[in-house]
């Protein structure tokens, strides 16, 4: 295994509720609206401090997406996914964005 190297952000910034590693700046937020299974979801231009997951097809509440699941690379827990493609022209802006689990924040 390769070595991890952490990026600190200056000022405010959204942490891994498990291990306090920054994971975005508020100036990175798109939007606050989205869910996830277990309440309310962020969506982010760029996180920092992720490791991707596998790509999966998955049927979302907007449509069917290439997603992959996306972990602190500290703690090892699942903070949310990211969009890798969208099968719809209305949802093709989440292309490349993150989802962050609000409950993980």
């Amino acid at each position: 295994m390769g070595r991890i190297f952490v990026v600190e952000l200056e000022g405010r910034s959204y942490r891994c509720k498990f291990c306090g590693t920054h994971l975005a700046l508020p100036d990175q937020l798109v939007s606050k609206s989205f869910r996830c299974r277990r309440g309310k979801a962020y969506l982010f231009n760029n996180v920092v401090n992720i490791t991707v997951g596998v790509l999966e097809e998955r049927m979302m509440l907007s449509g069917m997406h290439t997603v992959a699941d996306i972990f602190c690379c500290c703690c090892g827990g699942i903070i949310g996914w990211k969009y890798e493609a969208a099968h719809e022209m209305s949802q093709k802006y989440k292309e490349g964005k993150f989802v962050l689990e609000r409950y993980k924040l």
